[in-house]
């Protein structure tokens, strides 16, 4: 069964419980999810839900791909499939589908997300999507040892592992949060 909107919004406010620093910035997709349906598909406009993964390794390094579509660097993570159950399997299976990485060699840190973020998108023409809103998930995972495999060159140029300052400078705060989550785990 689908991922529903009311498991997005449970999944949110069971987030904001632990982070209630954060509502205002998440106000907004807030008000979306009461007014609307349907945010697990990426045809809903102006916002729609994705599901990033941050993977630390031995607690030194975090997994970042290279997103073919953005230029940019970020953790893996992208849209929900109508297969996905729920949304810490949506990033397990990004994870993977992107990076090549054993999901067998990966283990979950919590069922609560490491980060929620509501960001604006360019339009897309060549994906027929206008410019809209997502509101990206992400779940941290721990991994002894988990080497990147075969990547998926439609979405990413390349996938490594960046030492935890660098990868907290071009990706942002929810490197830490990850990190410390995932102390202790593998």
């Amino acid at each position: 069964m689908a991922i529903t909107d009311p498991e997005i919004a449970g999944v949110l406010a069971a987030y904001l419980e632990h982070y209630p620093q954060e509502a205002r910035q998440l106000a907004e997709p807030l008000r979306l999810l009461r007014e609307g349906q349907g945010f697990a598909s990426r045809r809903t406009f102006p916002m729609h839900v994705t599901a990033g993964a941050l993977l630390v390794r031995d607690g030194a390094e975090v997994l970042l791909i290279e997103h073919r579509a953005y230029g940019l660097t970020l953790q893996p993570g992208g849209h929900l499939e109508p297969t996905d159950t729920t949304l810490l399997g949506a990033a397990l299976r990004e994870l993977s589908e992107e990076t090549g990485i054993d999901p067998g060699q990966v283990i979950p840190v919590s069922p609560l997300p490491a980060y929620v973020e509501f960001g604006q998108v360019p339009a897309r023409p060549v994906m027929d999507e206008p410019e809209h809103y997502h509101l990206d998930i992400g779940y941290a995972f721990a991994t002894a040892g988990a080497e990147v495999g075969r990547i998926q060159e439609s979405e990413v140029t390349g996938a490594d592992w960046y030492p935890l300052d660098l990868a907290e400078r071009l990706v942002g705060p929810r490197i830490a949060r990850a990190v410390v989550a995932s102390a202790g785990i593998t």
